[in-house]
């Protein structure tokens, strides 16, 4: 990603690092010393919170609403947090995740049976390919593309030249066999993304990611409105409400969703729910590590008809370390639900201790 646009692999202006993002893990411990796992990840450009906001509204606020309830009350858990703080879905998030893995610890049981019940258990990866010069990404395609990938994310938005010679040059090294998606980054303005899209529309394009500014939701609907390639939000769309909304404008024609949005399982499954009622389909993706990574795979596994587009899991090749004690099995280009109460997955408290940069917070009822 460094070693691409912006140092950054993404034609998004900003002037902070992307090192892999900051991530939160979160213990969540029941009187019988039974506990729950989750993780939040956070990248200030995008998520415009940091780890310690996460911990601190959480101490200060968000614990009274899960200390001393069940988890099976997962429904009204999630009232109680939203009713009582505006937003701040990241946060209320990594509660909800560790309350799915402690409701399958404490049973016995995979998560995915709070979702549904598993209807398949290895699942299909897209790769996410950084923009970098044309001829480097399609070399990098056609890497994974001998590993056995078959779906690619190609980051563009430094020009529409440039954005049509990046995906002409990839679909005749691999023809019509791969699917692609593309995400501009916020690269465009609403004029230059209805150009930019439809110069691309002949190669087959399944959606593109965020054309324009992330919190200009009608903006995206005009795009929308112009261009046959449905339009996926992502930076500005961290809520159910904001799903919501940029369906009702007609803004997006694919649901996006991953650990931190819209906040969590429950508001997950809500927007999947959302989205097959308005006849859209949904896609998962997200570089996270082995905690969330297990966690969104017991969402397609359970929801799998609701995700017509190839799940994209890329931490396990763009960062260091997945802090969980066995690997998830990622075989090319698919990926294996792992087996066990919860999600599945142990957190792996030696990488935990190497790679911490603040002290554990303990929170307790009183």
């Amino acid at each position: 990603m460094q070693s691409g646009e912006g140092g950054l692999g993404m034609a998004i202006g900003s002037e902070e690092p992307w090192l892999g993002g900051d991530f939160v893990i979160c213990r969540l411990t029941a009187e019988d010393g039974t506990f729950g796992l989750g993780e939040a990840m956070l990248w200030l450009p995008e998520t415009g919170a940091s780890p310690e906001q996460i911990i601190s509204i959480i101490r200060d606020c968000l614990y009274r609403y899960v200390i001393g309830e069940n988890p099976f009350d997962i429904e009204r858990i999630n009232r109680r947090m939203d009713i009582n703080l505006t937003r701040n879905e990241v946060a209320k998030g990594l509660l909800d995740i560790a309350c799915y893995d402690l409701m399958g610890r404490a049973s016995g049981r995979p998560a995915y049976d709070f979702m549904g019940g598993r209807q398949v258990k290895q699942l299909q990866l897209a790769a996410l390919i950084p923009l970098m010069e044309a001829d480097a990404m399609v070399w990098l395609i056609e890497f994974f593309y001998e590993d056995g990938w078959r779906t690619f994310r190609l980051k563009l938005g430094r020009g529409i030249e440039e954005d049509v010679t990046i995906v002409k040059k990839t679909r005749d090294a691999l023809g019509d066999e791969v699917r692609l998606r593309v995400d501009y980054n916020q690269a465009y303005s609403p004029e230059e993304a209805v150009r930019a899209i439809k110069a691309i529309e002949p190669y087959g394009i399944d959606f593109a990611e965020q054309p324009v500014e992330a919190t200009d939701f009608v903006s995206m609907a005009k795009v929308q409105k112009q261009v046959e390639v449905p339009l996926m939000a992502h930076e500005g769309c961290f809520s159910l409400h904001d799903i919501m909304t940029l369906v009702e404008l007609g803004s997006i024609g694919v649901v996006g969703i991953n650990s931190e949005r819209p906040g969590g399982i429950t508001k997950a499954l809500r927007a999947i729910d959302f989205a097959e009622e308005r006849g859209l389909g949904t896609v998962l993706h997200s570089q996270t590590l082995g905690i969330a990574s297990a966690a969104q795979l017991n969402i397609v596994a359970a929801r799998h008809d609701s995700f017509p587009y190839e799940t994209e899991l890329f931490g396990h090749v763009m960062l260091e370390d997945d802090l969980i004690t066995e690997p998830i099995d990622y075989s090319h280009g698919t990926a294996t639900l792992p087996e066990g109460p919860g999600w599945g997955v142990e957190l792996d408290e030696e990488a935990l201790e190497k790679y911490a940069t603040g002290p554990t917070v303990v929170i307790t009822e009183g």
